[in-house]
């Protein structure tokens, strides 16, 4: 029988999308407690079930899919432009296509004007009119209202209709910014992209050793989850833990309990990191503590092997830092990266700031380990030693060494010089990402 918790979660889902929700509305439809209704309602926000804004409250939306990430709703809109919503509330879970600034004359605007448009505009009611006779919502700049008209037509069509205090320009540009840090969180890899749907091998607590050895010989799965009838994870076994086990004994005396789990938002990159640093195969995929998947090693690899063929559509601050940076051919086995600290990497007093000087250092280091072994790292600890300041539109170059390296671990030094100078050093020690 599913928990109060997931009955909550699963009528949320079934609310048609533009739905308000509240702690109270829920904890009497349910009759479950205040608390338990806001701790479903913050996972609900957590699984894009539903938004919650300021002066409005919580709305189910349509849960995102990956490639209609880059959308943003009406209801996100308000929230990036500090907006108060005037009219059309009913709307506010509906996506927005793309936004049209009404710059132009009146007689113009109308071959812009398409269902799912946002349509920016000053205090011009005609073309406010216009655009929610199309189908198009409507944010009101500078801090102007609306008319009674106006409004009475946003609520007509169930069309948002916002005022927020920025002038055109700046409106403009934090909804683009918005747009594009959605178009970089659309390449980041997480936990439920690689995970596949599929029948999950599992045992239970008060199952034997014996159990186990069938279950390893029928699937090939040596690393099983533990759960308790309920489906709950309680703890996982391995052929470690089964290594001097009795065929008679319960799993609940050999298993590990509390293992290192994720989420299905966990980000590919910190579940890797994770692996690497607890020297682990699999980790189970949990949502509320109930078991939905398991990831791999192998899961990890494929992950890396997918982000390195995907085009990059935004850039990152990293992407920014390391994009001017050259790697320069060598003999020695060293790698190097060259290239010039630019205004935008600099301190205020016009140094190389340690933020960009750790990512180029990075870079260096996994360039020089991929010449080593053509794996992924992980890195585990960094030392930076600051002898002097890089000035802006020094040439640097980033020499990477490898000190030593083995199965799991390498060990690197990297210096940051120019011809005549050498600004700092570090050390780095990383594992390997491999199968």
């Amino acid at each position: 029988m599913p928990t109060k918790h997931q009955q909550i979660l699963d009528y949320i889902e079934s609310l048609p999308a533009g739905s308000h929700i509240s702690v109270r509305k829920i904890a009497r439809v349910l009759d479950v407690s205040e608390g338990t209704a806001y701790r479903a309602i913050k996972e609900a926000e957590t699984e894009g079930l539903v938004s919650t804004m300021e002066r409005i409250g919580t709305v189910r939306i349509e849960r995102k899919q990956k490639e209609q990430i880059e959308r943003l709703t009406f209801a996100e809109v308000v929230r990036i432009v500090e907006g108060t919503v005037l009219g059309g509330r009913n709307g506010l879970h509906k996506s927005l296509v793309r936004f049209v600034i009404g710059a132009m004359q009146t007689e113009a605007i109308g071959r812009y004007l398409n269902p799912g448009n946002l349509m920016i505009v000053g205090n011009r009611e005609q073309v406010q009119r216009m655009s929610l006779q199309s189908g198009a919502a409507v944010l009101i700049t500078g801090g102007f209202t609306a008319s009674a008209t106006v409004e009475r037509l946003a609520n007509e069509y169930d069309l948002p209709l916002i005022s927020c205090t920025y002038d055109t320009f700046t409106t403009a540009e934090l909804i683009n910014r918005a747009l594009y840090d959605r178009l970089i969180k659309k390449d980041i890899l997480y936990v439920e992209d690689v995970v596949e749907r599929q029948e999950l091998t599992t045992l239970q607590a008060n199952q034997t050793v014996r159990d186990y050895y069938h279950l390893v010989e029928r699937t090939g799965h040596t690393r099983v989850p533990v759960v308790d009838g309920g489906g709950k994870l309680v703890g996982i076994v391995t052929p470690r833990d089964m290594a001097e086990a009795q065929g008679d004994g319960r799993i609940a005396t050999y298993m590990t309990r509390q293992p290192v789990t994720v989420t299905p938002k966990t980000t590919i990159a910190s579940a890797s990191h994770r692996m690497a640093w607890e020297g682990i195969e699999m980790m189970p995929v949990v949502r509320n503590r109930e078991i939905v998947g398991v990831l791999t090693r192998q899961d990890v690899i494929r992950a890396y092997q997918l982000m390195s063929r995907q085009p990059q559509v935004g850039e990152t601050v990293e992407d920014v830092i390391v994009r001017d940076f050259a790697e320069v051919q060598t003999t020695d086995g060293s790698a190097i990266i060259r290239g010039e600290v630019s205004p935008q990497m600099t301190t205020s007093g016009g140094a190389l700031a340690s933020g960009p000087l750790t990512t180029l250092i990075h870079e260096a280091a996994r360039v020089c380990l991929r010449r080593v072994r053509n794996l992924d790292m992980a890195v585990e600890n960094l030392t930076t030693y600051m002898l002097k300041p890089a000035p802006v539109d020094t040439r640097i170059d980033v020499v990477a060494s490898v000190l030593d390296f083995g199965r799991r671990y390498a060990k690197v030094e990297v210096v940051v010089r120019d011809r005549s100078d050498i600004f700092a050093k570090a050390l780095l020690t990383a594992h390997w990402i491999e199968r």
